[in-house]
């Protein structure tokens, strides 16, 4: 792969990877539970929201400007680090958060709108942010 196709691949090799790794955790986590589908979406929309700023940028981050880099980051660090984080505390029962609950599970059921919304929140502020850059 040569040119712009190339650049685009590699450069979004890692943001695949990464979110195929926390795909693979969110499933083992929720142990294969009925919302599981549910919570790839906001990791899904990272990887179209970094395809989208890598084509803009012609196949590099910041080729079009810091806007679409930053807003990147600004969606990837709630949407992906806020889901991760709620699925870690699942995992350990971090203190105690879920120890009472009658159906702990159900934190997932509306997860992925809400790491979607702090996401959107984030892009939004990264866009302004990389316009007056």
């Amino acid at each position: 792969m040569h040119g712009f196709a190339g650049a685009v691949f590699w450069r979004l090799m890692p943001v695949v990877v990464i979110t195929v790794a926390a795909g693979f955790w969110i499933d083992v986590v929720q142990e294969g539970g009925p919302y599981v589908l549910r919570n790839l979406v906001p990791p899904m929309l990272l990887v179209i929201i970094s395809w989208v700023t890598l084509h803009r940028g012609g196949g590099r981050w910041a080729g079009s400007g810091l806007r679409m880099p930053l807003g990147t980051i600004g969606y990837a660090i709630p949407a992906l680090g806020l889901s991760l984080y709620l699925h870690y505390a699942y995992s350990v029962n971090l203190n105690d958060m879920f120890g009472d609950s009658l159906y702990p599970g159900r934190v997932f059921r509306y997860l992925p709108i809400y790491t979607m919304v702090a996401g959107s929140i984030g892009f939004a502020i990264g866009w302004v942010v990389g316009r007056s850059v």
